[in-house]
């Protein structure tokens, strides 16, 4: 073992000796900072390949977690998974079901469906699933995933089943670490967040729980990480890859300037806002959801930002 590794080791563990007062501050009431630097270090000690990452990467990661209040490798809430020498927090299914059901604003539950189980589904205006397993379950004989939303109130639940080979797809196409993606070795809990991901987007959706889909898609897609003073403040912004791992550094400049997006006009903002409202309303979609697409194409003002956020709350006209 280098030097290097080993004065990581060692910083990772005296880094949540002091700032233990951050992470306590950072979770809900009803969690302890003191069982949460026991479960991270544990996590920390599991994963071999955490040692060789970076310490405040994988500090800020667990200031993220707790700002959540998820805990790292326990029942499948979320991980801390090291990319290209960074610890990465990712939310696992459970962790996301369990911000759900804790907004009072709604549940959800998945299923992994395998050969020789009795399983039928319904989509439309009538959908439902049942599902009687058949006692199999090595993931190689995975056939359909699902998942469920019921949102409080509401007379139908919201159905998402996907056969595995499109789940297969899915992975293929955004992956972009390659083999040492964990549904190579767990597919049916990929699987099953995926699919949990796309009901979670017609759910009423509490801000922790987008700033988990969003810290999701961002690790999935861009393995993009947290800034640890960021993390320990309360907010969290993405680290360029060119950044050089430094997480606490200056984003190194690009040599190229960057296409800029055209502004988003407002006559088409004021003419599509009242059907990006009732999106919201009946929840179908988050403000954040609606903010994303629209910023792919173009560059929405502060105004417009600040309009669309409004719409959950109800200030906005």
């Amino acid at each position: 073992m280098s030097n290097e590794t080993s004065n990581k080791q060692q910083n990772f563990p005296a880094m949540l000796k002091s700032f233990l007062p951050e992470i306590q501050r950072a979770l809900p009431k009803h969690l302890n900072g003191d069982r949460m630097s026991r479960i991270a270090l544990t996590a920390f000690r599991r994963t071999p390949k955490l040692a060789q990452c970076d310490p405040r990467s994988v500090f800020a990661a667990v200031i993220q977690a707790s700002q959540l209040g998820l805990e790292p490798d326990t029942l499948g809430r979320a991980y801390l998974v090291p990319y290209k020498g960074e610890c990465q927090f990712i939310p696992g299914w459970k962790g996301l079901v369990e911000l759900l059901n804790r907004s009072g604003q709604g549940t959800a539950w998945t299923g992994a469906v395998f050969m020789n189980d009795e399983f039928d589904y319904s989509l439309g205006d009538s959908p439902f699933v049942t599902h009687k397993p058949g006692g199999e379950f090595d993931q190689n004989r995975l056939t359909h995933v699902y998942a469920v939303g019921r949102p409080k109130g509401a007379e139908w639940p919201i159905i998402e089943v996907w056969p595995i080979e499109r789940v297969i797809r899915h992975r293929d196409r955004y992956n972009k670490v390659g083999k040492s993606h964990y549904s190579f070795q767990n597919l049916e809990m990929y699987a099953r967040k995926v699919v949990l991901l796309q009901v979670l987007k017609y759910m009423p959706a509490s801000p922790d729980l987008v700033q988990a889909m969003e810290l999701d898609i961002a690790a999935e897609t861009s393995g993009q990480h947290l800034r640890v003073n960021d993390a320990i403040e309360g907010s969290w912004a993405y680290v360029p890859e060119d950044s050089g791992g430094e997480i606490d550094a200056e984003p190194a400049k690009e040599e190229t300037k960057p296409k800029e997006l055209p502004p988003y006009s407002d006559v088409n903002f004021k003419k599509n806002f009242p059907k990006w409202k009732d999106l919201v309303e009946g929840g179908k979609k988050t403000p954040a959801e609606i903010i994303r697409m629209l910023s792919s194409k173009n560059t929405l003002s502060n105004e417009q930002h600040a309009a669309i956020n409004e719409i959950e709350t109800g200030v906005a006209e």
